[in-house]
């Protein structure tokens, strides 16, 4: 019988991207096991781009809900898949609560907020062995006391042709201009902050380059990220197609799967861009590119390393995002290729 297993995945797109070094490190051990991943159903057009991935659970509760009883009475409707194995990618207290009452004999995560007890296989994280939080999330499929590999398994998720044709015909995008023409696609957007954000003056530049040098400018980011897409494209006079706001996650995906570079904030979109495998300019104001880069050999970081930066803040503490205003349009074209 296959060993089945259980994945409370994380809230968030770009850690739910990385948390795929986990399923392909759990199925590299064991090839049959099969692989169920509880999460927001808002994560599931990338969990179906992850051939790992067996099915896709929907989380009821949201990010910071509590909802005790929901995710005791969750626990107990899964009880009849008989699973093996847990493993509880968020640190919260709340997310151990549905294997506990589960009854699925191993439960494996960090302790993080004094989960002993609903986890009976607790990892204590030891942040300088794994910096990352990939590798956080790939150490947990080895057995506890074990050293990760290297190389780890990296995200890549798979696009089909019937899946990019789909969203060619859904926004009516031309196969030959698509074929004639290099696309750029422009991530503005970071949900964390605007101390994430590049500024919208130097995407607008960038965009207008590139459109004249021949390219198509595509700006991609949630409903939350439609003003500053606007902006953007309003200084190029509407030149770029934007699809902020516009597309589900799914659609997203498969849309940036037919771009040929990614110039992004550190944003759940970076991390589809290069589990997508494309050529990525990552940029990084006041997070740490050691912590969560982007995971492909084509990603290029620009980062100014300023004194005071990484500093996590969702806005800058001191006023002027010197970390972000400082990188030029310039030094992202430099990067872009020919």
């Amino acid at each position: 019988m296959p060993r089945k297993i259980l994945v409370v995945g994380p809230s968030w797109v770009g850690d739910m991207v990385m948390a795929q070094s986990l399923f392909l490190t759990l199925q590299a051990n064991a090839p049959d096991c099969l692989i169920d991943v509880l999460a927001p159903a808002w994560t599931f057009g990338l969990l179906e781009r992850m051939p790992e991935v067996n099915r896709a659970i929907t989380m009821p509760l949201g990010h910071g809900q509590l909802g005790l009883w929901e995710r005791v009475t969750l626990g107990k409707q899964l009880r009849a898949n008989a699973y093996q194995q847990a493993i509880v990618l968020p640190n919260s207290w709340k997310s151990a609560l549905t294997p506990f009452f589960a009854d699925i004999p191993q439960r494996t995560g960090y302790v993080g907020e004094c989960r002993w007890g609903l986890l009976n296989d607790a990892r204590q994280l030891n942040k300088q062995q794994l910096p990352m939080t990939v590798q956080r999330f790939a150490a947990l499929g080895h057995p506890k006391g074990a050293h990760l590999p290297t190389p780890y398994p990296l995200p890549r998720l798979a696009i089909s042709p019937a899946q990019q044709h789909a969203v060619q015909v859904q926004f009516k995008l031309n196969a030959e201009g698509l074929a004639a023409q290099k696309i750029l696609a422009l991530c503005p957007g970071a949900e964390y902050g605007e101390a994430k954000r590049w500024p919208t003056e130097h995407y607008a530049e960038l965009a207008r380059h590139q459109l004249k040098q021949g390219w198509q400018v595509w700006l991609f980011g949630s409903a939350k990220d439609q003003t500053v897409a606007a902006d953007i494209n309003r200084a190029t006079l509407n030149a770029c197609l934007d699809f902020t706001g516009k597309t589900s996650l799914a659609e997203a995906v498969d849309l940036l799967s037919l771009t040929d570079a990614v110039v992004s904030n550190d944003s759940g979109l970076m991390h589809v861009a290069a589990a997508l495998d494309k050529p990525v300019i990552a940029i990084y104001g006041s997070s740490d590119p050691g912590f969560t880069p982007p995971l492909t050999a084509k990603a290029q970081i620009i980062s100014l390393n300023l004194a005071c930066a990484p500093c996590f803040k969702r806005v800058c503490p001191l006023g002027h995002t010197a970390c972000l205003q400082g990188i030029r349009p310039e030094q992202v074209q430099e990067l872009l290729p020919p």
